[in-house]
C-alpha cells in the first residue's frame, strides 16, 4: 500500500518524520504558498533550491548519510 502524507508540512523536519515513519509521498504545499505570497516568484524558486539542501542537513544530524528515496 502506498502511503502518502498531505497536511500539517511546515518544515523540512516534517517532511523527514514523515518519511521516517513510513511515508512514500509528502506533499509541501504550505512553505510555498507562504514563500509565494512574500516573495513572488522568487520567494517559491527560493524554497525550491531550501528545502533540500535543509533536508540533508537534518539526516546528516539525525545519524544518516541521506535520504534514501
Amino acid at each position: 500500500m502506498t502511503v502518502m502524507m498531505d497536511g500539517g508540512i511546515r518544515r523540512g523536519t516534517d517532511v523527514l518524520k514523515a518519511l521516517a515513519l513510513g511515508a512514500q509521498f509528502v506533499f509541501v504545499g504550505r512553505p510555498f504558498l507562504y514563500a509565494a505570497a512574500i516573495g513572488g516568484e522568487a520567494g517559491v524558486r527560493h524554497g525550491i533550491r531550501l528545502l533540500p539542501r535543509k533536508s540533508s542537513a537534518i539526516w546528516r544530524s539525525w545519524g544518516s548519510p541521506g535520504s534514501r528515496r
